[in-house]
C-alpha cells in the first residue's frame, strides 16, 4: 500500500534532482539515532555521553566508542559534504562545528563568527543536513527586552563530546560543556517525542529570564519546560518565567527519577517520566 525511501546524508542533493516539487503529494519522517524512549531510562546516562548512533552507543569500550564518532566526523566533512556541492575546506568546517560545539546552547550572534571564520552562512548548511539544531526564540508580549537571537545546538550529544575531546563520563563531567550538552541532550529527546506539528522554542529576556523549551502543541496547549542536570531545581527568576510565559504546564526537568509538586503549578520530574506524558499526549 506504499512506498517508501530511506535517505542518508545525499537527501539534500536528491531533493533538488527531483523534477516536480511533490507538494501535496509526499511526507517526511525524520528518523534519529537511538533516544532515550527506545532504550530505557537505566541507559540515559551512557546514551548522553556517547550519542545516539548506533554504533557509537553499543561500542564495546567507551574508546571504541569515541573512536567511531571521530571516524564519523572525519568521513562526513571530507566525503559526504563534498558529494553535496559546497566547496568547504573540511579543516575550516571543523573549526566551525566545533565553535559550535563549544557554544552549545549560546545565542546565535552571526557577526563575530563572519568576522573570525567567515563562516556565518554555513550555518543554514549544518542546519540542513540534521547536524544542528537552531531554536528560536519565543516572542510574548511583555515590558521586558526579550532576546532575539536563535539558539543553536549540535543535535548529538556524543558528536558535541568527539568534537571537544570529550571522551568518557569523567572527561564530559569535568567539562564546562556538561550542563549545556544535556540541555541539548534532553531538547533533542523530547522534540522526538511531542506531537505532530508542535512548535519549539525557548524563552529569555534581557535580565536572565529564561527557560529551556517552550512547547506550543496542537490545541493550544504550551508547556513550559527547564532543564536542569543536578539535583537543584530552585531558581528564584524561574517563577518570573513561568508568569511571563503563561503555559498550561509548567515543568523542571532534573537527572533523577522521582516525580514531586513543586510551588506555584511547578512540576518536577525525570526525563523519562516526561517523555512518557509526551507520547501519551501524541497518541
Amino acid at each position: 500500500m506504499g512506498q517508501f525511501l530511506l535517505l542518508g546524508s545525499a537527501s539534500v542533493e536528491l531533493l533538488r534532482q527531483t523534477g516536480e516539487t511533490l507538494a501535496g503529494r509526499v511526507g517526511t519522517l525524520e528518523l534519529g539515532p537511538f533516544d532515550a524512549r527506545e532504550l530505557g531510562g537505566g541507559q540515559i546516562g551512557r546514551l548522553w555521553v556517547r550519542g545516539g548512533f548506533p554504533r557509537s552507543f553499543l561500542a564495546t569500550s567507551d574508546r571504541e566508542s569515541a573512536t567511531w564518532r571521530a571516524n564519523f566526523v572525519s568521513t562526513y566533512l571530507e566525503r559526504d559534504i563534498p558529494m553535496l556541492g559546497p566547496r568547504i575546506p573540511a579543516a575550516t568546517l571543523r573549526r566551525f562545528w566545533t565553535m559550535l560545539a563549544h557554544a552549545q546552547g549560546s545565542p546565535w550572534n552571526a557577526a563575530p563568527l563572519a568576522r573570525g571564520l567567515a563562516l556565518a552562512r554555513y550555518l543554514d548548511l549544518l542546519v540542513d543536513l540534521l547536524l544542528v539544531r537552531r531554536l528560536q526564540p519565543l516572542h510574548v508580549n511583555t515590558r521586558t527586552r526579550l532576546v532575539k537571537s536563535p539558539r543553536t545546538y549540535v543535535r548529538d550529544s556524543g558528536l558535541v563530546h568527539t568534537l571537544l575531546r570529550l571522551d568518557d563520563r569523567e572527561a564530559v563531567l569535568g567539562h564546562p560543556v556538561a550542563g549545556p550538552s544535556w540541555k541539548g541532550f534532553v531538547i533533542e529527546t523530547v522534540l522526538r517525542a511531542v506531537p505532530e506539528r508542535t512548535e519549539a522554542s525557548f524563552y529569555r529576556t534581557a535580565t536572565g529570564v529564561e527557560l529551556d523549551l517552550v512547547l506550543d502543541m496542537p490545541n493550544n496547549r504550551r508547556w513550559a519546560i527547564e532543564i536542569r542536570r543536578g539535583w537543584a531545581t530552585t531558581d528564584r527568576a524561574l517563577p518570573t518565567a513561568f508568569d511571563d510565559v503563561k503555559p498550561d504546564r509548567a515543568i523542571i526537568v532534573h537527572g533523577r527519577e522521582d516525580r514531586y509538586p513543586k510551588s506555584a503549578g511547578v512540576e518536577a520530574m525525570g526525563l523519562p517520566t516526561l517523555l512518557s506524558q509526551l507520547i501519551a499526549l501524541a497518541g
